[in-house]
């Protein structure tokens, strides 16, 4: 592995929450170019080293996020409106679920992606909601 796929996957997996393309891109700028984060970011996700979802926020617009995926359960995630923190879900709970699905509509389920926006908790109270 390139040293440049192991730096950006290293900061994947040093993240607490799931990190924009931009956002590691201003992080690694002393590193390497945003084309080369972008390439890579592409590179570890096709290897099954990273996931990425796409969100969109009324505030950033729509971005893709990553995360690091090498060992790590799948997980789901909340993101907060106001101070666009990611609150981390936990694992997937919705095997059982999935498989019905697959039973009656026939078809294979590889991958999925969930996440709820709204407000966290600090935030409603701050607005006093």
């Amino acid at each position: 592995m390139t040293k440049a796929r192991k730096t950006i996957l290293t900061s994947l997996e040093h993240a607490k929450e799931p990190i924009s393309v931009s956002e590691l891109a201003k992080q690694l700028s002393d590193f390497c170019d945003p084309a080369t984060v972008y390439r890579n970011l592409h590179y570890l996700e096709n290897n099954n080293l990273a996931t990425s979802f796409i969100l969109h926020c009324s505030e950033h617009g729509t971005e893709r996020y990553y995360s690091a995926k090498g060992g790590v359960e799948h997980h789901h995630w909340f993101h907060c409106e106001h101070c666009h923190r990611f609150i981390d879900l936990g694992g997937c709970f919705y095997t059982e679920q999935l498989e019905q699905f697959e039973s009656e509509h026939g078809f294979t389920v590889n991958d999925h992606t969930f996440y709820l926006t709204g407000i966290c908790k600090a935030c409603k109270e701050e607005l006093g909601v």
